[in-house]
This record gives structure tokens, sequence and C-alpha cells, in this order.
């Protein structure tokens, strides 16, 4: 196996599964190079029916070079209305053109604003608003420019058929933008929450500087490690270096100031002023590592990805999934008996069946036999329990297991190099694009 980039290694990525070079390249030198379409999963009733029953409208938007956020917020300033009133199923790509719905709350489809480089086509209306994940998948077509090696599209996928029992497959890892890609630590965060380490998890967040970051940026967090280290922190100092930009960080610094930064209650407030859903990154981002460390492992000791061995965890197919769409019921588990492992060994041959690893939490169960013995010692390495995912507010985790393989009917255009696939809900386009270009991930 070939080793991974140094900064995947950092996220738990160790390898690659192809052997061979790279075709190298650059992706994004224009939006129009990554397109992105979601796989709905969404039927709604008709625009006209009764809005008392139905408060949701729901629309499909094609956005060019827009943050899924940003947009929210156009769309939101644009109609008058507070932003919490626009939801969506999956954050995408800024720089790209990507097809996504939004749903609207207490809005009608005449009253949609015209907004740059946004087509916006109501389709109808749905009893709630989106929640995050309520697409089946996404399906993307990427270009890659100035590829260095392009015939290194057929080894690669020849490496990767293999890999994925003959069909063009990859580990289901979680790429280097779940962590930060420019600044990989939100998960070194969530592992201080989980610890209940809270003073170490906002200095690591809040401090802790990164050479790929702004002079004026690194002499801020240099501020805040070096009032961290003194016997009196001044705490206000620490806000007063920080940018403007870094809204978060000043956020946790200012909580500090008003409790006075001595207790871990005070660090934990801190934590706690940034909004609910980076709470909980912070704590997925620890399960995301963990989870990369298990495939990583599992890689190295060249256990199967597309089929179970004895003490595997499998989930069962998904069967309300869209047409074409294989996705993983994880309310459907079974562990794998050594008598049952050819049999769920057909299942899995068949889309049936996956095999599984833990997002771990306070209800994860682990496996058996050596994946169970894979996943208790990256556990002990982390110092994580389950037990220690029973934490308070927002930083709670229940757990759950994930698919540790996707495939695809993955298709090549040679000129120019472009590559067309669909993912399942969840899983990272990086995870396929890392494998054909092999390059510094904050540049996938």
């Amino acid at each position: 196996m070939r080793e991974a980039h140094p900064l995947e290694r950092q996220v738990g990525i160790d390898y690659y599964v192809s052997d061979g070079p790279g075709t190298g390249g650059r992706l994004r030198a224009d939006p129009a190079d990554f397109r992105v379409r979601e796989i709905e999963a969404m039927a709604p009733e008709p625009l006209d029916a009764d809005p008392g029953a139905y408060p949701h409208l729901l629309v499909r938007a094609t956005l060019t070079d827009w943050d899924t956020n940003d947009f929210a917020g156009a769309l939101s300033d644009a109609l008058g209305i507070s932003r919490e009133r626009v939801s969506w199923a999956g954050t995408k790509d800024k720089r790209a053109v990507t097809t996504q719905l939004f749903s609207i709350r207490g809005v009608d489809a005449a009253d949609l604003p015209a907004l740059s480089a946004a087509k916006v086509d109501p389709l109808g209306r749905i009893g709630r608003n989106l929640e995050f994940g309520d697409l089946a998948g996404n399906a993307f077509q990427i270009r890659v420019r100035d590829p260095d090696r392009p015939d290194a599209v057929a080894a690669v996928t020849e490496d990767l058929s293999e890999f994925g029992g003959g069909r063009v497959a990859v580990p289901n890892v979680f790429g280097n933008q779940r962590f930060g890609s420019k600044r990989p630590v939100t998960h070194e965060v969530g592992l201080h929450v989980v610890r209940e380490e809270w003073r170490e998890a906002v200095l690591v967040y809040a401090g802790n500087p990164a050479e790929t970051e702004p002079e004026r940026t690194q002499a801020a967090r240099e501020t805040v490690d070096d009032v961290a280290a003194s016997a009196d922190p001044d705490w206000q100092a620490a806000l007063d270096a920080m940018p403007g930009h870094l809204g978060y960080e000043r956020s946790m610094l200012r909580k500090l100031v008003e409790n006075g930064g001595a207790e871990p209650a005070d660090f934990r407030a801190a934590l706690e002023t940034v909004p609910w859903n980076l709470q909980r990154l912070f704590v997925n981002a620890a399960q995301s590592h963990a989870f990369n460390r298990i495939l990583s492992e599992r890689l190295r000791r060249g256990l199967p990805f597309d089929r179970p061995v004895a003490g595997d965890v499998v989930a069962f197919a998904d069967a309300d999934a869209p047409d074409g769409v294989a996705l993983p019921d994880t309310g459907r588990l079974q562990r794998v008996s050594a008598d049952r492992v050819d049999v769920v060994r057909r299942h899995c041959e068949r889309g049936r069946a996956f095999v599984t690893a833990p997002l771990v939490g306070t209800e994860t169960e682990l496996g058996d036999g050596e994946p169970g013995d894979i996943e208790r010692e990256i556990l002990a390495d982390l110092d994580l329990d389950p037990a220690d995912f029973d934490l308070p507010g927002n930083f709670e985790s229940t757990g759950t297991r994930r698919a540790i393989l996707v495939d695809t009917a993955l298709e090549l255009a040679r000129d120019p190099l472009t590559l067309s696939f669909s993912l399942p809900s969840g899983s990272y386009a990086t995870a396929v694009l890392r494998e054909y270009l092999k390059v510094d991930p904050r540049d996938l």
C-alpha cells in the first residue's frame, strides 16, 4: 500500500488503496469544473397544497460559486425573513456549481427573489423543514485540469476495482474537510471534549497556530497560548489580539473574560458559546477520526472491505432507499459469526448488506474477533470508551455504525480528464478523488 499524504495521516487516513502514482492536476480552476447534484429523496405536495398543513416551500437551487450558508442568508435577507426559516439537506462546496434542495417556511413560490448566480425553482410544499441528510446521495462531475500523468487513471481504476470486488470502490473515510482543510484541529477539540478536558479543548481551538494561516492570525493564536501559559492569564489581552473575522474564537475568549477563565466550568461555558451544530461537530470529528483510524488498521492488516470476516457487524440495505441507490440501514445490524460468513458474504456481493465500523457513542456495541480487536485497540490508543460520550448538552452522542466501503459506477472521460460518479449521502467525493489525483488534500 502507498502511504497517504502527511495531512491525511493527521486525521487517521494512513494509506491509499491504489499503489501507483496519481494524475496530479488542479481542481476548481473554474466553478464549472466541479459540479454536484443532489440525488433527491423528498417527494413534495403540489405548490397549491394547503400551506397550513404544508407550511414549507421546497425549492431546487442551482448555485454557482455560492457557499451554502451564505446563500441561505442571502435568500432569507431578500425574503425579509429569519435565517432560521431556511433549511437544507446537505452543505456543498463553495467553488462549484451545485444543485440542491432548500425548504423555506411560510413563503409562497411567488415570493421567491432573483439572486445573482442562482437559479431557484419551486417544486412543491412539504410538512416539515428539510433536515441534514434528507437526500439519497450526490452525483458529481469533476474536471481535472493540467494533469501531470493522465494515463495513471487506468492503473488506479484497476486497483480500486480489485479492492471493491469488481466495482470501483474506496474506503468510506471522512475527508480532511471534516476536520478543517487548512487547520485540521476539529477532532483534537472533540477528543478533549469527550475526555471533559474543557480547558485543553478551548486552547486547541482558539490558540494552537498553524503555518497555513495568515501571519496576523498566527500571532493572535500565539498570544492566546502565551496568556494561557502565564500564572495570571489576561484573557482580555487574548481577546484584543484576536481578529474580528474569527468570531467563534472571540466568543470563547469573551466568555473567559466574563467568567474569569480559572475553572473547568469557565472553559466549558466558553465552548458552549459557539452554535449547537459546531458543538456537535467537535464530537463528530472525534468519532470520525477514530473511524478513519479503524479503517487504516484494517487496511494494514489486509482484511477485506467488500465482504465480512468472522466478528464483523454488517448493516442490511435500506429497503426504502430510492431506486438505484444502495444505502445501509444502521437500524438493522447483525454480527457475523464464523458459520454465517459465507451467507453474509453473498448478501454483500448483491448489495444487500454492508460491512460497518463504529462511530463510537454511548450505545455503540463493538465487533468481535479481529475486527473487534481493531476497534478496541484504536479506542484504547485514543483513550476513548463508549461511556465517555455521555456528555452534557449538545456534546452527547449515542453513536452509530457506518459502512466501511463505498462503491460507484465511475465514468472517465480523457480529454479533458473528467470523473463522473455518484455517492450515497454522507460519503465524501474526496475519498475517490484522493486516490486518482494523489495531491495535497487542501487541493481537493
